[in-house]
């Protein structure tokens, strides 16, 4: 068996370190590989999409993945990368939000067939550990010198790391020791900061049962900007719809920087290598028409959202920049759009001036008849005069009333029937 999946991952620029061997492993049969994710949030969010995309390739090229929802490891929190201590959650929101990331992470695995995907808590077995048993059993096996060698902790030396963060990479090797004993994993996959503990499972594995396993990291995903990748002015991108739309989700892709269009659609995409290519050729020769963006955006939104919730995040998108009709919009794309402007229902058709300024278009009547004479009022994506009313235009589906002020202001009326 010849193995397609560190091709795979060296072409789209995931691969960073693995151990020696792993390719040998790989190409001998069916590998069950599985990475972690931490319940430190109610979501996982873009960031969180690397080892995502680790898993889906990982399956892609003939292999079983695990993904491991940390509701064990989450109770005490992860120290790499971090520069202090993290506040620690009650046990019934880390519970939480395990439940909602594990429903995130199966919209990117098959969970049928041969090599089915499957879904594990660490909870499982870390809550019942006995805590005499687990030092005597496991932490008899590491060093505090090879413990303090690790990355993870010596970033966090100087300013201090309590023993609760400290004793973080003894539970992730358990996990990687129980899934081995329970699952026949051998390959843990991660972020490049989390290559510490996956060697110190590595060396677990080893001591208490003979056994030898692999890893592999990929890089962490820096922006051409220096600017921290998943983050925008209003904070964090996460895949939760609630907590940020599949509109603003969508426009997070399409407002990638050309610097790094080609890596992400590497990255985040399943698009062939062919498409790839041709995408990157694309923005090379007419950066100004974001080929590749709106092809990135469209791919990750669907896989996140669905197919659907993608269409109508392009629709939206579409209107707000003036791209599209708004008479030809449904009211499906309607309602979406409702959350990203100002938005108000009334039981009664109000007066253009009304209209104005309960959207906060304009401070007051005389500002709104202003810029009705001035021409700067479009209704329904037509300009207005100040002798003219909603009650005059036929509405958008669901009793709707798009306004637009200048070229970017919109606000959106739904009148009760």
């Amino acid at each position: 068996m010849t193995d397609t999946l560190l091709a795979e991952l060296s072409w789209r620029g995931m691969l960073y370190q693995s151990t020696d061997n792993v390719a040998d492993a790989l190409g001998g049969g069916t590998v069950t590989g599985y990475a972690g994710f931490d319940p430190t949030a109610p979501s996982l969010h873009v960031g969180s999409l690397v080892p995502v995309m680790g898993l889906v390739h990982l399956q892609r090229s003939g292999h079983r993945p695990i993904a491991l929802v940390g509701g064990g490891t989450g109770m005490v929190g992860d120290p790499s990368g971090k520069t202090s201590e993290r506040q620690l959650a009650a046990t019934e929101t880390v519970d939480a939000n395990a439940r909602s990331i594990g429903s995130q992470l199966e919209r990117f695995l098959d969970f049928s067939g041969p090599r089915a995907a499957l879904m594990r808590n660490n909870a499982d077995w870390l809550r019942p550990l006995n805590a005499v048993d687990f030092l005597r059993d496991v932490g008899k096996h590491f060093t505090i010198n090879y413990m303090l060698a690790k990355d993870s902790v010596q970033s966090r030396i100087e300013g201090g790391i309590s023993f609760t963060e400290f004793s973080y990479m003894l539970l992730q090797a358990y996990d990687f020791l129980e899934l081995n004993r329970r699952d026949g994993v051998t390959l843990q996959i991660g972020g490049s900061d989390q290559w510490g503990n996956i060697t110190a499972g590595l060396e677990l594995i080893r001591r208490m049962d003979g056994k030898t396993a692999h890893g592999i990291t990929f890089p962490l995903f820096t922006t051409a900007s220096g600017g921290k990748f998943g983050k925008t002015e209003a904070g964090t991108v996460w895949l939760d719809p609630e907590l940020t739309s599949p509109y603003k989700f969508y426009q997070f892709w399409v407002n990638t920087d050309d610097r790094d269009a080609g890596k992400s659609l590497r990255l985040f995409t399943l698009l062939s290598h062919e498409t790839i290519q041709e995408l990157e050729s694309a923005l090379a020769a007419a950066p100004q028409k974001r080929e590749a963006q709106q092809a990135l955006a469209r791919e990750i939104t669907a896989r996140v959202h669905g197919e659907e919730s993608a269409r109508v995040a392009e629709e939206v998108s579409a209107i707000l920049f003036g791209k599209s009709d708004p008479a030809a919009l449904s009211e499906k794309v309607l309602r979406a759009l409702s959350r990203e402007v100002p938005f108000v229902e009334a039981n009664v058709t109000p007066t253009i001036l009304d209209a104005l300024v309960l959207l906060r278009l304009a401070a007051s009547k005389g500002a709104g008849r202003r810029l009705l004479q001035q021409g700067g009022i479009y209704l329904n994506g037509k300009r207005i005069g100040d002798n003219e009313d909603l009650t005059t235009t036929a509405m958008l589906p669901g009793g709707h009333y798009l306004l637009r002020k200048g070229a970017r202001d919109y606000g959106l009326i739904r009148v009760r029937g």
